[in-house]
C-alpha cells in the first residue's frame, strides 16, 4: 500500500541541515504499516546505480519536485545513496532552496522500538507538524535493506505510531507540500531483486533507467489514460476468481508520470513515485462489491499467496491466505484502527518499459496493464482517507472496464 513517507520526521532520524544544526527526532510521525517499515541488520544492495547522479539529481529536483527559489526542501535517506542526497541538496543550493537533508538507518529504526519506551509511541509530533508547516517539497530516497526488519516488534506499538503520524501526513497535504518518493517498492537490493527472479545488477539497471526515463514521454501516456479513466463504474475481473466492481469518485484520475505539475497540485496531486508510471481512481465511498486475489505477496521476509480480499458495499469484510506470510500480516491489519477497511483505489501501471521477468508472480506499481487495489489511505492519489492501516496488492493479467470501456484487457493496456 502507497502511503505518504515523510521520513524527515519518522524515529531516529539526525538532522544535518546546511544552516545551523538540529536536534534528534523521537517522532513516529512517518510510521505506516508494518508491511512497508524496515529495520534490522541490512541485507545490504551492493549494486551501484548505473546512472549519472548528478544529473539525476537535477533532473528530479527541476522537473520532478520544480524547485523554486526560497523554498524549503526537506532530503531524507540513508548512507548507502549519499552520492544521490549530496547532490540533491547542491542542486536545491542551485536555484536557490533551502534544503535541509536527514540521515536515517534501518538500526535507528529498529532500536526505536527496543531502546525507547512505549509510552512515547503516542508522544505528540511537534516536529513533524512543524516542519509540515514550514516545508514547500519532500524528497525521500528509499533506505531499506532488509524485508523482515520489525518482525518482532508487537503489531499494536507499530500501529500507535501509525495514528500518531496520521495527522502529520495530513498537515503536509493541507499545506501542499509536494513530495518525490524514491524506490516505490522497487529499489534494488539482493532480496527484492530474488523476490523478482532477476540478478540484482540487471534489477538494479531496470531501476535507475525507470527513475531517470523521459517523463515528457510518460506524461502524454498518463494524459491518455485519464481520459480513458474518467467514468462512473469500474470492473475488475480475472480467471483467478477475481471480480470486483466500484463506483468512482468524482474526482479525476491521479497519475504519477514523474513531473508534480502546476496543474497537478491545483488539482490537489502532491506526489510522484519513482520509477514513475501509474494511473489511479478513488473509489466512491459505499462502494466496491467482489473480490480481489493476490496471488503472491511478501510479508515480512514470508511468502503469502492467494491472498483473498472480499469487498461488500465498500468495506473489507474479510480476508484468507495460505503461506507463511498471511498470518503475520492479518495480525498487523487487526491492530490498525478506523478507516483501514474502506476500499480506497484502483491503480493502474501505465510504463512499457518497466518490464520485469515473465517468471515472476510478484507484482509492482508501474508495469503496463499491472493492477493494484487497496483498502485505508487513498490521500497519496487525492482521496480523503488518512488511515495508517490498510490492505491491498498487485495482480497481473487482469481486465478491466470503466462504463463498459476496456482499459486493460488480460493485462494489456489499452490506450
Amino acid at each position: 500500500m502507497k502511503i505518504i513517507l515523510f521520513a524527515l520526521v519518522s524515529i531516529g532520524l539526525a538532522l544535518t541541515g546546511c544552516q545551523a544544526p538540529a536536534t534528534q527526532s523521537n517522532n513516529s510521525a512517518a510510521a505506516n504499516s508494518a508491511a512497508n517499515t524496515n529495520a534490522s541488520k541490512p541485507d545490504a544492495a551492493k549494486a551501484s546505480a548505473p546512472t549519472d547522479m548528478k544529473s539525476l539529481a537535477a533532473k528530479i529536483v527541476n522537473q520532478s519536485a520544480a524547485v523554486k527559489e526560497g523554498e524549503i526542501v526537506l532530503i531524507s535517506g540513508s548512507a548507502r545513496d549519499m552520492d544521490l542526497l549530496e547532490n540533491l541538496v547542491t542542486e536545491v543550493q542551485k536555484v536557490g532552496g533551502e534544503p535541509l537533508l536527514t540521515i536515517g538507518s534501518e538500526k535507528m529504526a529498529k532500536r526505536s522500538y527496543t531502546d525507547v519506551p512505549e509510552k512515547y509511541d503516542t508522544q505528540e509530533p511537534k516536529l513533524g507538524m512543524a516542519l509540515a508547516r514550514m516545508a514547500n517539497v519532500s524528497i525521500t530516497v528509499d533506505g531499506s535493506e532488509t524485508e523482515s526488519a520489525l518482525a518482532d516488534i508487537p503489531p499494536a506499538r507499530i500501529a500507535a505510531r501509525g495514528k500518531t503520524g496520521s495527522p502529520v501526513n495530513a498537515e503536509f497535504i493541507k499545506n501542499k507540500v509536494r513530495s518525490v518518493n524514491i524506490g516505490n517498492d522497487l529499489y534494488p537490493t539482493e532480496w527484492r531483486a530474488k523476490r523478482f527472479d532477476m540478478p540484482l545488477d540487471g534489477f538494479a539497471k531496470l531501476f535507475w533507467d525507470g527513475v531517470n526515463t523521459d517523463y515528457t514521454t510518460l506524461q502524454a501516456t498518463g494524459e491518455k489514460a485519464r481520459a480513458a479513466m474518467a467514468g462512473k463504474e469500474i470492473e475488475i475481473t480475472h480467471p483467478n476468481g477475481t471480480s470486483l466492481k466500484a463506483n468512482l469518485d468524482s474526482k479525476r484520475a491521479y497519475i504519477s508520470d514523474g513531473v508534480i505539475s502546476g496543474d497537478d497540485v491545483a488539482n490537489g496531486n502532491f506526489n510522484v513515485y519513482l520509477p514513475a508510471g501509474e494511473a489511479a481512481v478513488v473509489t466512491a465511498a459505499g462502494s466496491g462489491t467482489g473480490k480481489f486475489v493476490i496471488e503472491k505477496d511478501f510479508f515480512q521476509g514470508k511468502e503469502m499467496h492467494n491472498v483473498v480480499l472480499n469487498f461488500e458495499n465498500g468495506k473489507l469484510t474479510s480476508m484468507t491466505g495460505e503461506g507463511d506470510g498471511f498470518a503475520a500480516m492479518k495480525a498487523s491489519y487487526d491492530a490498525f484502527g478506523e478507516g483501514k477497511d474502506l476500499l480506497g483505489y484502483v491503480d493502474i501501471g501505465i510504463n512499457p518499459s518497466y518490464t520485469l521477468a515473465p517468471s515472476s508472480k510478484l507484482g509492482n506499481w508501474v508495469s503496463a496493464g499491472m493492477v493494484s487495489i487497496g483498502s485505508g489511505n487513498n490521500s497519496w492519489a487525492g482521496g480523503s482517507n488518512n488511515s495508517a492501516g490498510s490492505a491491498g496488492g498487485h495482480l497481473a493479467g487482469c481486465t478491466v472496464k470503466i462504463d463498459g470501456k476496456t482499459v486493460v484487457e488480460n493485462g494489456v493496456l489499452k490506450l
